[in-house]
């Protein structure tokens, strides 16, 4: 129990008001909590507003002064941000008036920053012509662009295939370094990394809604999520964007990443010469080293603000960096009869 009282702001669940509640424990705090809004107090638990984190009396100390509490009464649960705004969302199926009331009460509130950004995101979207794909259908959304451009995902498509080009460019740069011996070697891996990035359209599909699942990076809407910092479970902005809603969005987008894990130019470039020159009898593993460069396997989408230029410490797989040698049988001695 803590000996100065700590003072958080406690809401319950489906109550719009919100008190000032001070207490040396975490239960009570919950006292109080169940006696200002009239709740029983068994079953019922304390959790962060923020994002759902349920507290205990050993968590309860290092909750920050003023901090932002949710009261949940036995089956009750709570999310986070995301809770906040599927309660916006839900007002989609009512009418416009509770859609504008809904919006209104999450954007005045004086907390969480990053739940007013993601919504005002969200807002700016709603009125936009998300829907249309052709140049006919949204005319300003294609102004600054070739005219060989007539769909959004035409676009949006070439978009990825030259970055993942430009990745080739850095690699097809590198004959030099392995040597005049190795250079034979290396063309060779480069030749089949190439023919590969053809046959699959150099994964343009990454960015194009229309793809299949597992082949794009986007929602069949067209939203796409920051997937970054790499050491971070998740992207800690929240950042999300539809570069198919609008002109603006399109071109914002292109400040987003599409950034290497395992780090193309101090890490697998260097690794894969490396491992041409040093081959001895070995075969390189081409479709290893194509995955870390070309592929979702190694490639995460990453917002400019989690883009960050640190040293990320990650090394390729030594034991793939070689295809596996087939063992030999060994005969089996002849029994004498």
């Amino acid at each position: 129990m803590l000996q100065k009282p700590k003072s958080v702001k406690l809401r319950a669940l489906r109550s719009p008001r919100k008190f000032g509640v001070a207490g040396r424990s975490c239960q009570e705090v919950l006292h109080k909590g169940c006696l200002r809004f009239q709740l029983p107090e068994r079953g019922s638990r304390l959790c962060l507003y923020e994002d759902g984190t349920e507290l205990t009396e050993d968590y309860f100390p290092s909750v920050p002064d003023n901090a932002e509490l949710v009261l949940l009464t036995s089956g009750q649960a709570w999310q986070g941000y995301v809770s906040d705004i599927g309660r916006f969302l839900s007002a989609f199926h009512e009418p416009h008036a509770g859609l504008v009331q809904a919006a209104q009460q999450l954007l005045c509130d004086e907390q969480a920053p990053q739940r007013q950004r993601l919504l005002a995101d969200l807002l700016h979207n709603v009125s936009q012509n998300i829907a249309a794909e052709t140049r006919a259908e949204d005319p300003p959304w294609f102004e600054g662009l070739e005219s060989r451009f007539q769909n959004k995902s035409g676009y949006l498509r070439y978009s990825c295939e030259s970055r993942i080009r430009s990745y080739l460019r850095e690699v097809s740069s590198c004959p030099s370094l392995v040597g005049v011996e190795a250079q034979e070697e290396f063309l060779r891996v480069l030749g089949s990394m190439c023919q590969k990035l053809r046959s699959v359209q150099y994964n343009g599909s990454y960015f194009d809604r229309g793809a299949k699942g597992g082949g794009r990076l986007c929602t069949p809407e067209g939203w796409f999520s920051c997937q970054g910092p790499f050491d971070m479970d998740s992207c800690l902005s929240r950042h999300s964007i539809n570069p198919y809603s609008n002109r603006e969005s399109r071109i914002l987008f292109s400040t987003w990443n599409l950034d290497h894990i395992i780090e193309k130019k101090r890490t697998i470039i260097p690794t894969l010469v490396e491992a041409i020159k040093e081959q001895d009898g070995r075969e390189v593993d081409w479709e290893y080293f194509y995955g870390l460069l070309f592929t979702s396997e190694n490639l995460k989408l990453v917002h400019i603000v989690c883009h960050k230029k640190t040293i990320h410490k990650l090394n390729c797989d030594p034991n793939r960096i070689y295809k596996p040698q087939p063992r030999l049988k060994r005969k089996r001695p002849v029994r004498k009869r």
